[in-house]
């Protein structure tokens, strides 16, 4: 599935204009980004947990050469499932 077929299942859901259904889809997903931006986790009940984590600096390897690269830390989006998505998804 993908941004297209969510679209459709809104659009189907409100009846509405595809248009509309696609402003909707993006305000949700934009207000998800923005809070994760600035630090906020957010909690869609009996879905999960949106936030960001920082991931420590560490060191990697590059595939092609071998070199050994220090990788900065960075903050990076995470995903935790609600029990109620993980029993739907068992």
């Amino acid at each position: 599935m993908n941004k297209a077929d969510i679209i459709s299942s809104v659009h189907e859901v409100l009846g509405s204009t595809k248009a509309d259904a696609e402003r909707a889809v993006d305000a949700v997903f934009g207000s998800i980004q923005s809070a994760m931006k600035d630090g906020t986790a957010v909690s869609v009940a009996g879905f999960g947990i949106f936030e960001a984590k920082m991931r420590a600096k560490r060191e990697a390897r590059n595939p092609r050469t071998g070199e050994t690269v220090m990788v900065p830390a960075m903050r990076v989006p995470k995903f935790r499932a609600a029990k109620a998505l993980k029993d739907a998804v068992k």
